[in-house]
C-alpha cells in the first residue's frame, strides 16, 4: 500500500517537474523569420508552409484509420471462431460487416469517397 502511494506521488511530482522544465525551457526560443520560416534545403520556400493540408489525405487517414480498426477489432473474432465455433461470434461478426458495408454505402452515395472534384 505504501509503495503504491510512493510511486504515484513519485509520478506526479516527476511529470510536475518535466512540465515545469518545458515550459522554462520553451519561453527561451525567440521567434524570428528565419526559425517561422519553412527549410526547403537552403533555397527560399515556394509556397506558404502555414496553409490548410488537403482533404484527400484527411480522408486517406480516415479510411486507413478505419480499416486499420476494423482488423483489430476482426482478427480476435476471427481466432475465437477457429478456436471454438459458437454461433454467436459468427453473427456478431457478420453484423459488424453489415454495418461497415453500409456505413460505406452512405459514404460512397453522399459523395465523400469522390478524390478529384
Amino acid at each position: 500500500m505504501l509503495g503504491c502511494m510512493l510511486s504515484s506521488i513519485f509520478a506526479i511530482v516527476l511529470s510536475i517537474i518535466v512540465m515545469v522544465l518545458g515550459w522554462v525551457l520553451s519561453s527561451r526560443v525567440a521567434m524570428d523569420r528565419e526559425k517561422n520560416s519553412p527549410f526547403e534545403c537552403g533555397f527560399d520556400p515556394m509556397k506558404s508552409a502555414r496553409l490548410p493540408y488537403s482533404m484527400r489525405f484527411f480522408l486517406l487517414a480516415i479510411i486507413f484509420l478505419i480499416f486499420d480498426i476494423e482488423i483489430v477489432l476482426l482478427f480476435p473474432l476471427l481466432v475465437s471462431i477457429l478456436i471454438t465455433f459458437n454461433y454467436s461470434s459468427v453473427v456478431g461478426g457478420c453484423v459488424f460487416l453489415f454495418i461497415l458495408v453500409i456505413g460505406l454505402f452512405h459514404e460512397w452515395n453522399e459523395g465523400s469517397l469522390d478524390w478529384v472534384v
